[in-house]
């Protein structure tokens, strides 16, 4: 593992793979890539935050209650 990136071997060697795939993308499938991958981040950052609060105070939250 290289300790300046921080990931594991296999994090190393899948963000690779990822790169040389992003490479041949077109710059229409990128930008639609990188749009849902986005959103994909904003929904698992909302059900990370809500298992902390969950957890830390007790509660059963729903989103759709926010």
């Amino acid at each position: 593992m290289d300790p300046s990136s921080g990931l594991t071997p296999e994090q190393e060697f899948n963000l690779r793979n990822f790169a040389d795939q992003a490479h041949w993308m077109s710059r229409e499938q990128a930008q639609e890539f990188l749009i849902v991958q986005y959103r994909l981040t904003l929904v698992q950052k909302t059900t990370m935050y809500l298992g902390l609060l969950k957890q830390e105070w007790k509660l059963e939250l729903n989103p759709t209650n926010i």
